[in-house]
């Protein structure tokens, strides 16, 4: 008889909550037609935490992906108005990717779907479980001490 592997129950507990995650949080996508995919929605979110329009090759270092997914993805938003190719204003050979006006309102519905989503997945945590699970994800994504603890 072989005992659990503890660390081997955790793994799967998280593959199985990532996979929840993405089906809610793609469900709240779809209820509000925003046609945008989770891959998508992800190079959206990037867009929005620079300081200025990214190159091609910016994004695909940020999102740990290939530079062929970006473009496709790109493709797709720009067909959908919600980011333009805007030229290098300093070299005109380089093509920047910038946020629209619709692109900017999809994000708003995007942080809305994210947020209901989290509520319908944490519904089940009280305040205080929250918090708990708050720090444990901060150690995990960043390695940073799990708060309320000391160093």
């Amino acid at each position: 008889m072989t005992t659990p592997d503890p660390d081997g129950v955790l793994a799967e507990q998280l593959l199985r909550l990532t996979r929840r995650v993405h089906r809610i949080q793609k469900r709240h996508l779809e209820r509000r037609g925003l046609g945008v995919t989770p891959a998508q929605s992800r190079l959206l979110r990037t867009l929005a935490h620079c300081d200025s329009p990214p190159r091609m090759a910016d994004l695909a270092e940020r999102l740990e992906v290939v530079p062929r997914a970006v473009t496709t993805l790109v493709d797709g938003l720009e067909a959908s108005g919600k980011v333009r190719r805007v030229p290098d204003p300093t070299n005109r050979r380089v093509i920047r990717i910038e946020l629209t006006d619709d692109g900017h309102q999809a994000l708003r519905e995007l942080r809305g779907a994210r947020r209901a989503a989290a509520e319908e997945i944490l519904a089940p945590l009280s305040d205080e479980q929250r918090e708990f699970l708050g720090g444990l994800l901060d150690t995990l994504v960043d390695g940073a001490p799990v708060r309320g603890q000391g160093c």
